[in-house]
């Protein structure tokens, strides 16, 4: 959808984005396992972005005019392509699963419903039921609830009719809530012959339904199951008296009951139930009704039964760099050189051992680190908690707010401070979303500084697939910006304008935006004069108006212009007045994307820079957020020649183009394959290490 502002929305861009994921679950060539897996993904992805895209659309087109965004500027027309998409992409997606299941079927893997049992799984089946499942559902009786309940965000429910087969008009309407969140989604069955025989949840109970209504004198039983998405946005008041907490809190609990923005049905469900349903849930056709298959909460495929399969390779296992093998002393190393660590290639496990090196070397005197999200058993909460009871001076910056980890990181907060962690929540009305830590040492009367900037999460579950940069270093102006942030954030009256003091990282609110632009219009320049000018930039979202311009200007002028955009990009690649097209290419692959590297040609100099912020509004604008230049020539070169690789790629690379079509990067015929995941596993480990 073109508008004045010549921009994709972003709504319909990041829909695009995950058909790239459909993709994956469609393509023969990934193992069946990973097809599933990306199924669970893209619902995932789907269900969050209900949750909190289609909400926030929704509650535009309530507030009227007042309520318009920079990209948003007819959300009822979005709404409606959404739906549009949306119905396309369910289509698709029902297909692909029906495929996947055909192909397990032929390596005699089977998901069977109850209706495909074998006398000896009906037995089973019963058994499991009466003792593990029979105690944990409350059958609803619909017609005997004056208010209709609540239909819990992220459950699934099984609607059933009763009837009786002797007279027909005779029906009664129940909910039943499948409890995936006490019981195994998926249950593997007893099997001969070889076969790995699998059963749904839901589909246990749906074959003791009449076991489940004996009381209720029906013979005929039917189950369909449905899910409803709630507006997941949570409304903190911004006054800065309010107690953060008991407002984070008093937004969860509306989060339960938020506005439903989509209602998800079993196609083939009886049409008197689905009517009924619809009028008791006060639901609307402008409430997205997206029929679908059998089954769903697709995002439990994520963690299909790997048992059952027998061709399974495991996966690549991280390397640790090489200067930070234990034993040694992390510390020692960064005196003498930085260190650049990329998730998933190198292991996480470094950086669990510089904190836990901090927490109990005797010199180290203080920690402070910013989390956003973080591991179930957090080896980083550990090493800090360890660092406390060795008596260091431990800070955290806790972001509450941290989407969907708003709960557990409540539960985070009372943990360390019942431990002597200072915990300081961020800022009330701005996210802190940087990845900074500096730990101070006392030596023989002198101060040394050791930390590092990341452009991920400090978490060692999602750092195994989520591909990310960390910079460990004890460079003393990256180590002074640091602090400054931490003063910034520690202050009892904080004014954003004092971090205008950094003067090596760019930071948001106040000097990032400026910076990257000054640096985009040196390259316009130097492109003018008729000399080489580059920018390329990696990232996982592009939505914000001005850079979208400036990137335009730039390509106008003749600068090469070179994107990676895993996720929504608003820009229109291809235009007339381009000397040069930009080259956009979205990677989705085993792992996903997820750091943010700028690179800017500099008449020959390349700056090079990672970053915890994408570029949108709300990262350049509305928080805190840090990047950082790399200046160490090795490793400077090292992620150039990484961002080189992953331009070559021409197997999971898709083209971000003006019609959001997702081909495939062209291939020349005797041209080799590049799958840039793949290839940079071996550069780092022929670059740094030996077998």
């Amino acid at each position: 959808m073109k508008s004045t502002k010549h921009t994709i929305a972003r709504d319909i861009s990041w829909l695009s984005f995950n058909g790239r994921v459909l993709q994956e679950a469609e393509d023969p060539s990934n193992p069946l396992y990973d097809r599933l897996r990306f199924l669970g993904i893209f619902s995932n992805n789907l269900d969050e972005f209900f949750r909190v895209r289609v909400a926030t659309l929704h509650r535009m087109v309530r507030l009227g005019k007042t309520a318009r965004m920079h990209l948003e500027a007819n959300p009822e027309k979005i709404l409606d392509q959404i739906q549009h998409q949306v119905i396309i992409q369910q289509n698709a997606f029902d297909l692909i699963y029906n495929d996947i299941i055909h192909e397990l079927e032929k390596k005699n893997i089977f998901i069977k419903n109850e209706k495909q049992l074998t006398e000896a799984q009906e037995h089973f089946v019963a058994g499991y039921f009466e003792e593990n499942v029979r105690t944990q559902i409350i059958p609803l009786m619909l017609e005997s609830i004056q208010q209709m309940p609540l239909l819990r965000d992220k459950s699934i429910y099984l609607a059933c009719v009763l009837g009786d087969n002797e007279n027909h008009d005779i029906k009664r309407y129940a909910l039943i809530e499948i409890p995936t969140k006490i019981l195994p989604r998926f249950v593997i069955l007893p099997s001969v012959d070889g076969t790995k025989d699998v059963i749904l949840l839901e589909d246990i109970i749906r074959a003791n339904l009449p076991h489940v209504f004996a009381p209720f004198g029906f013979d005929s039983f039917s189950g369909f199951i449905i899910k409803v998405t709630r507006d997941a946005e949570l409304e903190i008041d911004n006054d800065l008296n309010t107690n953060v907490i008991e407002e984070l809190e008093k937004g969860l609990k509306n989060r339960k009951r938020g506005r439903a923005t989509r209602f998800v049905f079993d196609r083939s469900i009886d049409y008197s139930l689905l009517d009924y349903l619809i009028k008791r849930l006060n639901l609307s056709k402008k409430d997205n009704l997206i029929p679908g298959g059998r089954i769903h909460n697709f995002k439990d495929f994520m963690n299909f039964p790997p048992s059952v399969f027998t061709d399974l390779k495991p996966r690549k296992k991280a390397m640790v760099h090489p200067v930070l093998r234990q034993p040694c002393r992390i510390m020692d190393v960064l005196d003498e050189r930085d260190v650049m660590l990329n998730f998933p290639y190198h292991s996480f496990d470094s950086v669990i051992d510089l904190l836990r090196e901090a927490a109990i070397d005797p010199y180290v005197q203080s920690i402070k680190i910013c989390l956003y999200r973080l591991a179930k058993n957090s080896k980083v909460i550990n090493a800090l908690i360890n660092a406390v009871r060795n008596g260091k001076q431990v800070t955290v910056v806790l972001e509450l707010r941290a989407r969907f980890d708003e709960e557990a990181n409540l539960g985070w907060k009372k943990q360390l401070e019942e431990e002597g962690v200072n915990v300081l929540l961020g800022l009330p009305n701005m996210k802190v979303h940087a990845k900074v830590c500096v730990i101070k040492k006392r030596v023989l009367n002198k101060t040394k500084q050791y930390g590092f900037v990341s452009t991920g999460n400090l978490n060692e579950n999602t750092a195994q697939y989520y591909a990310d940069h960390c910079l460990l270093t004890s460079n003393r102006n990256i180590m002074a910006d640091i602090n400054r942030i931490f003063n910034f954030l520690q202050s009892a009256t904080p004014r954003v304008e004092t971090l205008r003091n950094c003067k090596t990282l760019p930071v948001s609110p106040v000097t990032m935006r400026k910076t990257f632009i000054d640096l985009i219009n040196k390259e316009i320049k130097t492109a003018k004069r008729k000399k080489p000018a580059r920018i390329f930039v990696k990232l996982n979202s592009l939505t914000d108006q001005l850079f979208i311009n400036k990137l335009y200007a730039a390509a106008k002028a003749g600068v090469e212009v070179q994107l990676i955009v895993r996720g929504a990009c608003c820009a229109y690649t291809q235009q007339k007045g381009f000397k040069n097209n930009m080259y956009a290419v979205s990677i989705i692959d085993e792992y996903l994307e997820h750091g943010r590297i700028f690179i800017f040609h500099n008449e020959g100099d390349p700056k090079v820079f990672l970053s915890s912020a994408d570029w949108m509004v709300r990262n350049l604008d509305h928080r805190v957020e840090a990047a950082c230049p790399i200046d160490d020539p090795q490793l400077k070169q090292e992620i150039i020649d990484m961002m080189d690789i992953q331009l070559a790629e021409n197997v999971k690379g898709r083209l971000l183009d003006n019609e959001q079509t997702n081909n495939y990067v062209p291939r020349e015929k005797n041209e080799p394959e590049v799958r840039s995941q793949i290839a940079i596993y071996g550069y780092l480990h022929g670059k740094h290490y030996t077998d």
